[in-house]
């Protein structure tokens, strides 16, 4: 259920720049939070998927916790106060997650381990506005065609996969790879926007 409050602005609890544009998008005004700049830990998110938690659960606790975070941050500098959201996104093939590369040997071997296969990409979005916190699930499909080896050495040598989870960004060079895709292009980029735009209304931000 929606409520009714004043503000016209939301924090977005995260530096990623295709988060950014994809809120302008949907015209949400927002104003940044970096967590890492707080003076507490903020390693006290947890982003490590923990033993037997699915990838879905797992996408959706940490989604929850940033965007928690967040709201304290909020707080404790006692800032205007208007709703946060926080996604995290993650790659998964055979129930195992995928990050980022650590070196460019490291990329070529995740694309060739998405190369003719299906994987998926789970992108969990949270709001958090005083003790209410709300989390909503895009889970996507992506299938890779195959990926020659002078392909994937080119792509790597561009550098664009470099500082993306499972080696790749769906809106740069890699968009040649993807044969299919079942599910939201936006959820694949790192914020399902369908799903955020129904958060937002329900924590009556007028969008």
């Amino acid at each position: 259920m929606a409520i009714k409050v004043n503000y016209s602005r939301i924090y977005l609890a995260s530096r990623n720049p295709r988060r950014r544009e994809l809120l302008a998008q949907i015209g949400a005004q927002f104003d940044t939070i970096v967590l890492r700049n707080f003076p507490h830990d903020a390693s006290e998110i947890d982003d490590t998927r923990r033993a037997g938690e699915s990838p879905g659960v797992y996408v959706e606790r940490v989604a929850r916790a940033k965007a928690e975070y967040a709201w304290r941050i909020v707080v404790e500098r006692k800032l205007f106060r208007q709703p946060v959201l926080a996604a995290k996104t993650a790659i998964e093939i055979d129930g195992r997650i995928i990050g980022k590369p650590v070196d460019e040997d490291d990329a070529k071997k995740i694309l060739r381990r998405l190369s003719g296969k299906n994987h998926r990409v789970l992108t969990a979005v949270s709001v958090a506005y005083g003790k209410r916190v709300e989390t909503r699930l895009s889970v996507n499909e992506v299938f890779f065609g195959t990926i020659g080896e002078t392909q994937i050495g080119d792509y790597v040598a561009s550098g664009e996969p470099l500082d993306k989870a499972g080696a790749y960004g769906i809106q740069g060079r890699a968009a040649q790879f993807i044969e299919h895709l079942a599910g939201s292009y936006s959820g694949v980029l790192g914020l399902p926007l369908f799903e955020t735009a129904e958060l937002l209304r329900d924590f009556g931000y007028p969008i």
